[in-house]
């Protein structure tokens, strides 16, 4: 099955002989269940020609906002909107999960109550209580009312969204491991409150259910059963 990987964001420079870039996040992510991948660099203006250039799409994490000025965010979202329409599967993650529910009707902001960074709990009937790593000041605060609530936080009440069976996005960040997180505090650290990145630096990998979230990605790519109307 071919994923096509729309890449808006990208890793820190610094990181990227250890990680790679977002893309291959989610490659690594997703390895073993028989998906190929092709990414498509968003943010510089490479988009695919059709939503039928693969089987489903995934949106990456990325530092801008969904509501910026940049160029190649109304393209973005009008092909979202046409990948929507064609009912080919979406996975959107963080900035992903934001500039998919701008694109269909809801509301990003940044969050009046701040940031949230580092390991957090999410409560969902559907998949079960997630713990993963959230890294976000903005969220979705009015979801499009093709989407309904999968999991929430006592910060974040819209952080795992379904829409039917045509797409599931999540605000935290299942493809982070806490070693890269930690090199992520070191190089983007600086736009968070001393309160939150000092508390930030002591997270640690127990517990996490990010590795267990990727049967879920993989079960809705391939059979989106569970996730029907």
């Amino acid at each position: 099955m071919k994923i096509g990987i729309l890449q808006t964001g990208r890793a820190p420079d610094e990181a990227l002989p250890d990680y790679g870039d977002y893309n291959d996040f989610f490659v690594r992510f997703l390895n073993g269940r028989d998906f190929e991948f092709q990414t498509y660099a968003v943010l510089d203006g490479d988009f695919p020609q059709s939503p039928a250039e693969a089987q489903g799409w995934l949106i990456t994490g990325s530092k801008f906002g969904a509501y910026e000025n940049h160029t190649w965010i109304p393209p973005l979202e009008a092909f979202l909107r046409a990948a929507f329409a064609a009912e080919v599967p979406i996975f959107g993650v963080c900035f992903g999960h934001q500039i998919l529910a701008q694109a269909l009707g809801g509301k990003v902001e940044k969050y009046a109550k701040g940031w949230s960074v580092g390991p957090q709990t999410y409560q969902s009937e559907l998949f079960g209580d997630q713990k993963m790593i959230a890294w976000h000041q903005d969220q979705v605060v009015t979801r499009p009312t093709s989407a309904s609530v999968a999991g929430s936080s006592t910060f974040c009440e819209n952080a795992i969204l379904t829409y039917g069976n045509r797409a599931l996005t999540i605000q935290p960040h299942p493809e982070f491991s806490v070693p890269f997180f930690h090199t992520l505090l070191d190089q983007r650290g600086d736009v968070l409150p001393d309160a939150i990145r000092s508390q930030a630096s002591t997270a640690n990998s127990e517990n996490l259910s990010s590795q267990a979230f990727a049967n879920t990605v993989e079960d809705f790519f391939k059979r989106r059963g569970k996730f029907a109307d």
